[in-house]
């Protein structure tokens, strides 16, 4: 379980992201009502403690040395600029390696990934950065399996994420994977960001980060939401957005950066987390209620999104 969290900064660090980390993993929420999150033990750690120059022109206080991070088991790399196997401070390659080898997982936010890549710690690994840099995370790591087209990456013990916001959907996977999807909604709630945001960066790079057309379909999202249930094609789908089908095709996917198909089976599963988690109903029931039809189908679908099978989920998360 995510009980204890060091976060590695050195000279270079932009804000943004540290403050990510800090909000996702470093505060006690019990006082909003949410007795029912942990709160992991969190720390500031730096190869040299004190004072540590951003990007931004000011200094974050690190207190303690990478002494520290022998102690966690979720260790957070923030945007620290591009780093290379020469300029990674003294200490921090072997901390990582330390912590990746005792079972630690290890999140990197936005291009937080050159360090790991700088440590050797990407070769083999399927990972992401911000599609401006993944270009460069390729060339430099060439045994790396670098994604461009995601928000973030799961390789197991190794999370990496895309670019800014894509840092807290990494860190709610994290949450989602240890305490289930209510506690995860909860955090995501209080931060006022989705529990889970579809698409991937690729809806990004030909145009420079907009916000979905909300006016187009947001009504339609809320119909379908709470419509799981129904026969939800593409031709349906399209009849009430008064569309013909290709049209409609595309314009969902520009605007939501997925398929109809992939936004919808993404909300099913989300269903299906609840009712997992907060009722005793059988699979097969919950399979009919989300819209899968049958359990085999609804297994399908939640073992691969989720990496657990429906029974083997509510087992751990149940309420």
């Amino acid at each position: 379980m995510l009980t204890n969290v060091a976060t590695v900064i050195w000279d270079g660090l932009n804000p943004f992201e540290f403050g990510a980390a800090c909000e996702a993993f470093g505060l006690d929420r019990s006082n909003d009502g949410h007795e029912n999150i942990p709160v992991p033990a969190f720390a500031v750690c730096s190869p040299t403690p004190g004072a540590v120059r951003t990007s931004m022109g000011f200094s974050i206080e690190a207190p303690h040395d990478l002494g520290r991070v022998a102690e966690a088991d979720l260790i957070v790399i923030p945007a620290m600029g591009h780093t290379t196997p020469e300029t990674l401070p003294d200490g921090v390659a072997e901390v990582l390696w330390a912590g990746y080898d005792r079972g630690a997982r290890l999140l990197t936010l936005c291009s937080g990934a050159f360090a790991l890549g700088a440590a050797g710690l990407l070769d083999g690994h399927e990972c992401t950065t911000h599609w401006m840099y993944t270009d460069k995370l390729q060339r430099l790591h060439p045994e790396a399996k670098v994604i461009p087209e995601v928000l973030y990456v799961d390789a197991g013990q190794i999370v990496t994420s895309a670019g800014t916001a894509a840092g807290l959907d990494a860190s709610l996977h994290i949450w989602r994977q240890e305490y289930g999807a209510a506690v995860a909604a909860q955090i995501a709630r209080r931060m006022v960001v989705p529990p889970l945001r579809d698409g991937g960066q690729a809806q990004f790079i030909d145009r420079a980060v907009v916000e979905p057309d909300t006016e187009t379909f947001g009504s339609l999202l809320e119909w379908i939401v709470e419509n799981l249930h129904e026969e939800l094609d593409v031709p349906t789908l399209a009849r009430r957005s008064l569309m013909s089908p290709r049209t409609f095709a595309r314009r969902f996917r520009a605007e939501t950066g997925a398929t109809p198909h992939a936004w919808i089976t993404g909300q099913r599963v989300l269903r299906a987390e609840q009712l997992l988690e907060r009722s005793d109903r059988s699979v097969e029931w919950i399979a009919a209620e989300t819209g899968f039809g049958n359990a085999a189908t609804l297994r399908h679908h939640f073992t691969r999104v989720r990496g657990l099978s429906p029974q083997a989920y509510r087992k751990r998360f149940a309420c």
